[in-house]
C-alpha cells in the first residue's frame, strides 16, 4: 500500500509542476490530493508497529510534505505560482528517494511515549528549517534574476519572475524561521529533558549535539539581528543558509553517510 501511495504521490507532484497557471482550481486539487498521499505514506513508513523508521530520505520526504503543505496554504493569501514550478518537482524527488532509501528502525517498545515525540519535533523543526533555506536560496537567485533579465528566459528564470515580490519573500522567510526556530528549541530541550533515557546519559555530547546547538545559535542571533537591528539582505540570507547547514550536518548528513555510502543502521 505504501509503495502505491508514493507512486501516486510522486506522479501527482510531477503533473502539478507542469500544469499551465491558467488550471488554478485543477492545481490546486491535485496539490491537496498528491499532499495527502504523500502525508499517508510517510505515516505507513514511520509508524512501524514497535518501532520508529527514521533516516535522512524520510527527513527530506518530511521536510518537502511540510514546504508543499505551506505553498498550498500561503499561495491562499499570495500568488506563489513560480514557486509552485521548483516545490512541486523536488517534492517528487524526495517522495522517490523515501522509497529507495527507508532509513533505519528505533525500537519503542519499554521507552517513554515521549520519544515518539521527540523525533517528532525534531523533524517539523528540521523540515520548517529546509523549507527556510530553500525559500532563501529562491530569494537569492530572485535577487540576482533582477540584475539578469534576458529576452528569451527559460522555465526556471520564468518561474522566478513568477514569485512574489522581494519583500513578501522576506516577510515569508521570518515567518518559517521564528517558527522553525521555536521547533528547534522545543527539539533541544526535550533532547535535555530525556537525554538519560534516550542515551543513558545525562548529554551526549556528540557531532549531532554539537551541530543542532551551533544550529540553534545562529538562528537565534538572525532573529536578535533582525529584532534589534533590522538585519535584512544578504546578512538573513547568509545566517539562514549558515544554519540549515550546520542542521544538515547534525543529522540529514551524517545519516546519508551511514547508510548509503557505508550502508550502516541507525548510530
Amino acid at each position: 500500500m505504501q509503495t502505491y501511495f508514493l507512486l501516486a504521490a510522486t506522479l501527482l507532484y510531477l503533473i502539478c509542476g507542469v500544469l499551465p497557471s491558467r488550471k488554478s482550481v485543477p492545481i490546486a486539487a491535485l496539490t491537496a490530493g498528491a499532499w495527502l498521499l504523500h502525508g499517508a505514506a510517510l505515516w505507513v513508513d514511520v509508524m512501524v508497529p514497535g518501532s520508529l523508521r527514521v533516516g535522512f530520505a524520510t527527513m527530506l520526504s518530511s521536510a518537502l510534505w511540510i514546504s508543499v503543505g505551506a505553498y498550498w496554504l500561503e499561495n491562499q493569501n499570495f500568488p506563489l505560482d513560480g514557486l509552485r514550478r521548483i516545490v512541486m518537482p523536488v517534492a517528487a524527488l524526495a517522495v522517490a528517494l523515501q522509497a529507495g532509501f527507508p532509513g533505519a528502525l528505533i525500537p519503542t517498545a519499554g521507552r517513554s511515549t515521549m520519544l515518539g515525540w521527540h523525533i517528532a519535533i525534531a523533524t517539523l523543526a528540521y523540515s520548517t528549517l529546509t523549507i527556510a533555506a530553500f525559500h532563501a536560496v529562491l530569494m537569492a537567485l530572485q535577487e540576482s534574476r533582477l540584475h539578469t533579465r534576458s529576452d528569451s528566459p527559460g522555465f526556471f528564470a520564468t518561474a522566478l519572475d513568477q514569485l512574489p515580490a522581494l519583500l513578501t519573500m522576506e516577510k515569508l522567510l521570518f515567518r518559517l524561521i521564528a517558527f522553525g526556530f521555536v521547533l528547534l528549541s522545543l527539539t533541544v530541550l526535550s533532547g535535555i529533558v530525556f537525554s538519560e533515557e534516550l542515551f543513558g546519559r545525562a548529554l551526549k555530547w556528540d557531532h549531532k549535539s554539537v551541530f543542532t546547538l551551533l544550529s540553534w545559535a545562529l538562528f537565534a542571533a538572525l532573529l536578535a539581528g533582525r529584532h534589534f537591528r533590522g538585519w535584512r539582505g544578504k546578512t538573513a540570507l547568509s545566517f539562514t543558509l549558515a544554519g540549515f547547514a550546520t542542521l544538515l550536518l547534525a543529522y540529514v548528513g551524517s545519516r546519508f553517510v551511514l547508510e548509503v555510502v557505508l550502508h550502516r543502521g541507525l548510530a
